[in-house]
């Protein structure tokens, strides 16, 4: 038996993916604002250090697995989606590394990312950046130059701040080198809390009914959490750095010929 530490798992994806763990026979430490291990609050930066030092303490300075879960969307203020979905997970995957790096075993970390990293259109460069620099007055300063849009893109912001920094780090000494394998899961629109908090709202709601998903209707969180829980076991030996797309196939309609893409060589 293992120990997983899993943030926002009193519900939706993180919820569903703590049962997955606790029915393989892992001991799970849960942070979330109820209903967990480590109740914390991952909007500030004293929240998010509390909350640090409080897992450190609880698995003794070892971990097997982590799964960043936690995170808010529209209808929300950007400025809390920013802190909670980027800057929460950052100082999980950075401030646990060591931990990871302490199992006995491969230790498996799972940033969970979404895919309105792919499909979002026109996302600032500038507020990815800053995020990626841990420049929080940059990114706010960015969230408030974009008005009506300042909602969804610091969704899709915070979200590929999570996934480059998966890209960058993994493959690294530090990560791979160290027997860890970091990987994302980018979910598509899946029927969690968060989700019918956007489906109720007068605006958001519409927008999301018409998002297309090929295979029709909602994911669940158990269907995400399944993959989420193979990721965390040896079957992920070999993954390293992957973002792997459960969005029933919208990021393929989207951008079909986007990816896998060639890259040139001058010689």
């Amino acid at each position: 038996m293992g120990t997983i530490v899993i943030t926002g798992s009193a519900s939706g994806i993180g919820n569903a993916a703590r049962t997955a763990a606790e029915a393989r026979g892992e001991r799970v430490i849960g942070v979330d604002l109820r209903d967990a291990e480590v109740i914390a609050d991952l909007s500030s930066a004293d929240g998010r250090a509390a909350a640090l030092a409080q897992v450190l303490e609880a698995c003794g300075g070892t971990l097997d697995g982590l799964v960043t879960s936690a995170g808010v969307g529209p209808p929300f203020d950007p400025h809390a989606i920013l802190a909670i979905n980027w800057f929460g997970t950052e100082v999980f995957l950075s401030g646990l590394r060591e931990a990871l790096a302490a199992s006995d075993g491969i230790a498996k970390a799972v940033a969970v990312a979404s895919n309105a990293t792919t499909t979002t259109p026109n996302l600032p460069d500038a507020l990815v950046d800053a995020c990626l620099e841990l420049d929080g007055a940059t990114a706010d300063a960015v969230i408030d130059d974009l008005g009506d849009m300042a909602m969804p893109m610091a969704y899709a912001g915070s979200k590929m701040a999570v996934s480059r920094y998966v890209r960058r780090h993994a493959p690294s000494p530090d990560w791979a080198g160290a027997g860890i394998r970091l990987n994302a899961i980018a979910p598509g629109a899946t029927l969690t809390p968060l989700l019918q908090g956007g489906l109720d709202d007068d605006l958001y709601g519409e927008l999301i009914r018409g998002f297309p998903v090929p295979t029709g209707g909602f994911g669940s969180p158990e269907q995400i959490a399944a993959w989420i829980d193979a990721m965390l076991t040896p079957m992920a030996d070999f993954m390293c750095g992957s973002i792997v797309f459960v969005d029933g196939g919208t990021d393929a309609l989207v951008r079909p010929d986007a990816w896998p893409s060639s890259y040139e060589l001058t010689f």
